[in-house]
């Protein structure tokens, strides 16, 4: 039998993990064939063979790197997981530690599912990581007490939270965030940069350009959301859904716009030679180049590309974002709007899931950020890096 498992160790402690390895090496025992995807070091060393795809993310990757025993991948130089490794990249354990500023939330008699009447101190100000093993009651402290308890006072939100006693320090926070993988929008018409605000701002610059004054158009007529610059046919879609009775729909390219979502008369505008199609077909990374004299539209693609998201077209549909692509852009568009004077606690479960280590080195620095512009980090994890 041919097993195929995508990132199993998703979720469990070192621990667990190491059953988890054992059960995959009983398997193969008994003459089956395991394949794994996985980005979690002790799976890699643990397999007989190893297929490293690269060298890069989306259109920079695709290519068989290396292939075999784990001292040839940590030999390999064009081999980024066989660089963390085997030592040659690292990520750097923090120069220093922060001290608590005498601030704190304290979680008083907490019983919800597992726990047992707890009491709980959090320090403000800080990365705080809650961690072990799987099932032991973190996601119920932090999630289902401490998140929906201050979501409800700061939102005035009728929202239930998990059974505890009270909640000390409250007055210390300004909004309490909760950044997860859920997806950033369920339809095509959401993407990163909808998603982050710059693309008002792009569409003001196209609606600038003389041919579009000319035409008397205004921003609106490029938004692929309302009526007069979209193609009707597919309705700024960019492709035309077949729904088929008893199976999947079936999405097609339009016919008319060919996927570009804009009518002719909308694609004969161009900003610096680029219609508001080809802006969107732009990776992050060519769009950071591109409108680099726009300081505003720069900084918030340059937060996407800090975050390994530079290998994303500025029009990627969110539904086709994975997990761990969503939850940076959300990461990205938070960075962007720190206000000091405002304190602020986000938390993250899980944030390493689906990423390489390389991924989880840009991730640290973003999160860090956050906690250096005055607010506190609580991130329930399993990976030893974080």
């Amino acid at each position: 039998v041919l097993y195929v498992l995508d990132e199993p160790s998703i979720g469990l402690h070192p621990k667990d993990n190491i059953r988890m390895i054992e059960t995959l090496q009983q398997l193969r025992d008994l003459g089956n064939s395991v394949i794994v995807v996985e980005h979690d070091e002790e799976t890699i060393r643990a397999a007989d063979y190893i297929i490293e795809m690269g060298p890069g993310p989306g259109t920079h990757g695709g290519e068989v790197v290396v292939k075999g025993c784990i001292e040839e991948i940590m030999r390999h130089p064009a081999s980024l997981t066989g660089q963390y490794m085997g030592g040659i990249q690292a990520i750097p354990l923090p120069a220093g530690r922060r001290s608590p500023n005498g601030k704190h939330l304290t979680i008083l008699g907490a019983t919800e599912n597992n726990l047992q009447n707890v009491d709980v101190t959090i320090p403000l100000g800080l990365f705080t990581c809650i961690t072990g093993v799987s099932g032991s009651g973190k996601s119920t402290l932090i999630h289902e007490i401490l998140y929906k308890k201050l979501y409800s006072i700061f939102h005035d939100s009728r929202i239930l939270s998990g059974k505890h006693q009270t909640i000390e320090g409250v007055e210390h926070v300004s909004d309490i965030i909760h950044i997860d993988q859920s997806p950033i929008g369920r339809t095509s018409r959401s993407n990163p940069v909808t998603y982050i605000g710059v693309y008002d701002s792009i569409r003001k610059l196209f609606a600038a350009t003389e041919e579009a004054q000319a035409r008397g158009f205004t921003a609106s007529r490029f938004s692929f959301n309302v009526k007069g610059g979209r193609c009707e046919e597919c309705a700024g879609e960019g492709y035309v859904t077949t729904k088929l009775q008893f199976m999947a729909d079936v999405e097609t390219p339009c016919l008319v716009c060919k996927g570009a979502r804009y009518n002719e008369e909308t694609l004969e505008v161009r900003y610096n030679g680029k219609t508001i199609a080809d802006v969107l077909e732009m990776s992050i990374e060519e769009g950071v180049e591109f409108f680099q004299e726009q300081r505003y539209i720069a900084h918030k693609l340059g937060m996407l590309a800090a975050l390994g998201l530079g290998y994303l077209k500025l029009g990627h549909p969110a539904p086709k974002l994975s997990g761990g692509e969503a939850q940076r852009v959300k990461l990205a568009d938070q960075l962007s709007k720190i206000k000091r004077g405002k304190h602020n606690i986000y938390i993250l479960d899980e944030p390493t899931t689906g990423l390489h280590t390389a991924d989880v080195k840009k991730l640290l620095e973003i999160l860090q950020k956050l906690v250096e512009g005055g607010n506190s980090m609580i991130i329930i994890e399993h990976n030893l890096e974080v």
